[in-house]
């Protein structure tokens, strides 16, 4: 059986979708005779905290961890809220930041580049160095963010000639927050400069999104591969769907991912459409910025919006199962067309109709349209937004209101680890 290093950060009980990439990754690798050793932090900060997913823990892995330092824990003395904050990608609206907020962000910009992890590279690579001569290990695979970890791979790769896979669940200096971080044009260089660095030192660079793949091939001639994320069967017990013609939202809503034009609709069918007010429900399920409940509040929706905050896993499948339609949405901008949602998969086997809203060209808009499981909007089409919530409204009325999804077979967890098994052979 052949070894892999994996080097990651986000680990459970850390939640996310990012956590579930790899986690379901090192679950079926051994499906195809590969080991995977799993190298993470022994004392991080994770911003989300998800219990239940330690109980989906590989029995079949190896794990390593080597203590971090973190600057979060240093910030959290000053202000726990706010390093929470900024640490699971909510930043305050600019107009709206305090000066301890605009300090915060300077500073994890200009001093802590790529990220905050960077004081984690050089003990890391000292440790595994010495582990993959004393284990025959000839490949390792970076992921990130945060991208500090690519850093790990990068000295190893040079150290050790082993192969190296760098894998992007994000990009790296388009992302949608990387403006925010106020950055000096000498740290701006800097990113970019790392940034081309890694792109063309890994064997292999794995990315989750078609946009991505071209936005580093102009970077890079290195081979990039596509790998989206994906879903996998959950054991939950059958749900009854919600009474109410409810709308959920599931995951972080972050200030820039505002969807005026909803709030506008749904504004609209409350006044217009006799009976909706009664039926209506929005459901907010995650962390939600509070610039996001002012909007609402603005538009006269608070009074139907029910905020759950964070749930586990577990739990945030069965509202996906039980709610008659899902929410995906995303920043208008041209930097978040490549962003592909990791909640989509889950939301594509619930058997509930999706309402895609994001910027044109969105890499999520085709799948949502190969697969027969939604409708996608961009920001300026407020008329086909409107027609098909009273669309779904209506069916739901007649208890006909359903997603008929085709063609999801590709996006199960073990069908792409098992393209993530090939590359690793080649």
């Amino acid at each position: 059986m052949k070894k892999v290093l994996i080097i990651s950060y986000y680990w459970p009980p850390a939640g996310g979708p990012g956590v579930q990439r790899w986690l379901k990754f090192v679950k079926y690798l051994p499906d195809f005779d590969i080991q995977p050793i799993v190298y993470i932090p022994e004392n991080p900060t994770y911003p989300i905290i998800d219990e239940d997913l330690l109980n989906d823990l590989p029995k079949n892995a190896t794990f390593l961890k080597q203590k971090i330092t973190e600057p979060y824990g240093w910030a959290s003395i000053f202000s726990k809220k706010n390093t929470k904050g900024i640490s699971s990608g909510i930043i305050p609206n600019q107009k709206k930041q305090s000066l301890l907020q605009k300090a915060m962000l300077w500073i994890r910009g200009n001093i802590f580049i790529p990220d905050a992890r960077i004081l984690w590279v050089k003990p890391s690579v000292s440790y595994l160095s010495k582990y993959i001569q004393e284990n025959n290990i000839d490949t390792i695979i970076t992921t990130g963010p945060p991208h500090s970890l690519h850093l790990i791979g990068l000295k190893l790769k040079a150290k050790l000639n082993v192969k190296w896979i760098a894998d992007f669940r994000d990009p790296w200096t388009t992302i949608g927050y990387h403006k925010a971080l106020k950055l000096s044009a000498f740290a701006e260089r800097k990113h970019k400069k790392l940034e081309h660095h890694v792109l063309n030192s890994a064997d292999t660079i794995i990315v989750t999104s078609p946009t991505t793949k071209a936005e580093f091939q102009r970077i890079t001639s290195k081979p990039i591969e596509v790998i989206t994320n994906g879903y996998d069967v959950e054991n939950v017990a059958k749900v009854i769907l919600d009474e109410k013609f409810t709308l959920a939202h599931i995951g972080s809503f972050l200030s820039d991912r505002n969807p005026t034009i909803l709030w506008e609709v749904l504004k609209e069918l409350n006044t217009d459409v006799v009976g909706f007010s009664q039926n209506f429900e929005l459901k907010l399920i995650g962390k939600v910025s509070q610039e996001i409940i002012n909007s609402i509040s603005e538009y006269n929706l608070y009074e139907f919006t029910n905020v759950l905050g964070y749930v586990s896993h577990i739990e945030a499948i069965e509202h996906q199962r039980k709610s008659q339609v899902l929410l995906l949405i995303e920043i208008d901008s041209v930097e978040t067309k490549s962003i592909i949602p990791g909640k989509l998969f889950e939301y594509m086997v619930s058997g509930r109709p999706i309402i895609g809203i994001g910027p044109k060209g969105s890499d999520f808009e085709s799948i949502i349209s190969e697969t027969n499981t939604g409708i996608f909007c961009n920001y300026t089409e407020k008329e086909k937004l409107k027609l098909k919530i009273l669309d779904y409204y209506n069916l739901y009325l007649h208890q006909d209101l359903k997603a008929n999804a085709i063609g999801l077979e590709k996006y199960a967890r073990r069908n792409l680890t098992q393209k993530l098994a090939e590359i690793i052979l080649k």
